[in-house]
This record gives structure tokens, sequence and C-alpha cells, in this order.
């Protein structure tokens, strides 16, 4: 075990403290996450239209109208379909910031960036037609949501690079000292800005006369079906989570490294769920990794599922060391924050806690891909349910209501239970003889005295 840890240290750790320190992926990943309190609250809304009470719609609809759902749901399309839109702004604000050029400017050229790359066109079935016509002058609500989210990093990024390099090399508009800042500001990016546009208006008409006819065509057909592919199968979901909890061994946090690169394509899969249940909640959901898989089927208590080992230490714990532990890790561990015993006990650096703190989550992930893959427990609706929502609890509301989704992450906790307990005891009896070795050697110590 001591060559694994030598292999993390030497071969694993600079590599991904260069992946986590990378200016382009914390800026998507802190981008996206402008995007979630917006989703959460479209969440709440779906769960209110969707829950699974007896009675419930006919109840609904008798006290506000027929279309109760329909208006219900206007939140989630003001949430969700605007996803990459406010990711196309997020990205480029984080980014500017990092170079420390006017984040605003760089946002708001990137959102014109987006639309500008974006066909004003959609396809539409007139009542009583056999065949969707396409109509244009319409910006489409599907490229604005999850399916236009790779463009909009994309972009983002580009006239952002454009952007700063055009500001640090000075080639600006300056005004004189007495214009206020807020319009000096807009002068400066008003060059930049220009440039932006213009390469992406000509990238536009050049795509225009191929195949491919859209950015947004390239993008889906060589890269987001891809990775959706492979983001979305076990083996990857597996690969994941086996760097994720390598990368904590040494230190570094796993989940915000790997989900840097991953989360997107997570993100867009949840988005495809959240879209079929909304149209049918009793329907079949395409994907059964999204980013609520993880969350809340695999790391409860936090990466490496450690609430299972916290209830152990509460539960069964000799050593004194080890129960304090278990009591101030309890609280957060409900809540998957579980930073005071990842670092407490500690699990970090450790080999003899490692093995457990990566194998079950590896299990878990196989038993409920099959689980869920199979029909045993429906998949993850779409619902945006915040990855600190306590276990059961977060089952229940992913699913859209349903009791399976309960019971595997009950079962789920079982199995964790199962896997840390050998490790747990070993690791107790160690601390126990540490313990009792200095109360003798106190002892001894005030016998001399």
């Amino acid at each position: 075990m001591g060559g694994f840890i030598t292999f993390l240290e030497n071969r694993v750790m600079p590599v991904a403290g260069r992946i986590a320190e990378q200016k382009h992926l914390q800026a998507i990943r802190d981008g996206i996450i402008l995007t979630l309190p917006l989703l959460i609250i479209g969440s709440l809304f779906l769960i209110i239209g969707f829950l699974p009470i007896p009675g419930y719609n006919d109840f609904m609809s008798s006290a506000f109208g027929e279309n109760w759902l329909t208006k219900l749901l206007y939140p989630v399309n003001a949430t969700f379909d605007i996803m990459a839109l406010i990711v196309s702004f997020g990205v480029a604000y984080r980014l500017a910031e990092k170079y420390k050029v006017d984040p605003l400017s760089a946002g708001a050229i990137s959102v014109a960036a987006f639309l500008l790359a974006t066909p004003y066109k959609t396809m539409f079935t007139p009542e009583g037609a056999s065949a969707a016509v396409e109509v244009g002058g319409v910006i489409p609500v599907a490229l604005m949501g999850s399916q236009g989210l790779f463009v909009a990093m994309l972009l983002a990024i580009i006239s952002t690079e454009i952007y700063r390099k055009i500001i640090q090399k000075n080639i600006v508009i300056t005004m004189p000292a007495g214009v206020p800042p807020a319009v000096s500001r807009s002068f400066v990016a008003l060059i930049p800005a220009f440039v932006v546009l213009l390469v992406v208006w000509l990238l536009r008409i050049l795509l225009e006369n191929t195949s491919f006819e859209s950015i947004h065509n390239i993008v889906s057909d060589l890269l987001a079906v891809p990775l959706n592919a492979l983001g979305g199968s076990l083996i990857g979901a597996i690969i994941a989570v086996l760097l994720v909890h390598m990368l904590w061994a040494v230190g570094l946090h796993g989940a915000a490294i790997v989900g840097g690169v991953l989360g997107p394509i997570w993100l867009s899969l949840m988005d495809q769920n959240r879209a079929a249940f909304q149209a049918d909640p009793n329907g079949e959901l395409p994907n059964v990794i999204t980013q609520q898989f993880f969350d809340l089927w695999i790391y409860a208590g936090g990466s490496g599922a450690t609430l299972a080992l916290v209830v152990l230490m509460l539960m069964r714990a000799r050593s004194q060391q080890m129960k304090n532990i278990g009591r101030l890790s309890f609280a957060p561990g409900l809540f998957n924050i579980n930073e005071p015993v990842t670092f407490g006990m500690p699990i970090v650096m450790n080999p003899l806690l490692i093995i457990p703190f990566i194998l079950a989550p590896v299990v878990l992930v196989i038993i409920s891909y099959f689980a869920m893959a199979t029909g045993l427990v429906a998949k993850p609706s779409g619902v945006a349910v915040p990855w600190t929502t306590p276990l059961i609890i977060s089952g229940y509301l992913a699913t859209g209501g349903k009791i399976s989704g309960m019971v595997l992450q009950a079962f789920n906790f079982i199995i964790s239970l199962i896997i840390y307990y050998p490790f747990f005891r070993m690791w107790d009896k160690k601390k126990v003889a540490e313990e009792q070795g200095t109360a003798a050697k106190n002892s001894d110590h005030t016998l001399t005295m």
C-alpha cells in the first residue's frame, strides 16, 4: 500500500494539481455553479407540479383551472431553458476575473457572441399539419438550455481570450479623465467586442456554407455526443469515481477537480431527464448517470460514502479519539459534508482507510447503475436536488417521489457499513492501543514524580 501512496504522490498529485489550477477549467466550474440556484428554484416548481399524491391533479384542476400545470411550470422553463445563456455569461465573467480584466464586459460580449452563433430558427408543426416546418426569426429554446451548453462554454472561453489579449495590448479607446468610469469601461470594451463579434460572424457565415450549417451542429456531432456517451456510461462513472477518490487520498479536492471536467456532461444528461420527466412523469427516462446519481446515491456523507464510517464511530468505537471524531462529524455528515472525518480521522494519506474510501463508491456505482438500468429503481428525474439534502429525503425527491429511490439509498448505506467495518475495527484497535500506551506512560511518569 505504501507503493500506491508513493505513486499517488509522485505521479497523480502533480498532474492533478496543475489541472486544479488551470484557469479555463476553474472558470467552467465556477460559471456552471452560477446556474445552480436557478435550477434548484425551477426544480421546486417541478416537484410541486408532479407530487405523487392520489387525486392531486384533480384537486389542483378544480382549484386553479385546467391549465394549472402549464402555468406552474413557467418558472421551470425560465430557469432550465436559459442554462446556456447563464453559463455563457458566468464562464466569461470568472475567466476575465482571473485575467484581471473587466468581467462584466467580458460576460456581456460572451452572451452576444453566443447569440450571434445561434441560428434564429426552429421547427414548428402547425395545428392540423402532418409535417413540421422551419420558422425563422425565433430563438430556439433548446439551444438556450442544456443543448447549447458546450457551445456556450467554448465561445465564452474564446471570446474572453480575444477580449483580454486586446485589452492587455492596450488596443482600446480611452476616454478623458472626467468621463464617468462606467462610460469609460464601455468604450474600452468597444474594440475587443467588435473583434469578437466579427470573428464569430465570419465563422457563422463560413459554417452556413458547409454540411454542418452551424457551430452547434459541429459541437454536438464531434464533442457533445461522444462526451455524453462516455460520461453517461458505467465505465465512465467508475473512472470518474476512481479519479475523485484517488485525488482525495492525497489531500486534493477530487470532486471539484473531476467535476470541473465532467460536470457539464452530467448537467446536460440531467436536463435531458428533466425534459423527459416534465413531458411524461411516468415515462422512461433516458439516462442513469447524472450529477444527482453521484451526489445522492454514491456520496452519502460526502466523497467516499463516509456517513457509514461516521455511524460506525458513533456506535462501535472503543477509542476515545474515534468517538470524539464521530460526534464532531455526524451533523456535517448528515448534510454530506465530510471534511471533519476526511482530515480529522484522517483518511487522507492513510494507507488503511484509503482502501474502503475508494472501494465503497466504486461498488455503489455498480450496484446503483444496474438497479436503475434494469428498472428495479427509478432513475433520477432531473430535479436539481441540492447535494446537501439528507439521505432518504433526497432519494425520494430526486426520483419524482418514488419509494425505490429511498430504498436504494438505504441499501447503499448498509453496503457501505459492511465495506468500512473491518477497516474501521483495525483502525479503532490501533487507536485504543495508542491511548492505552499513552495512559500507561503517563501513569509511570506520575509514579516517578
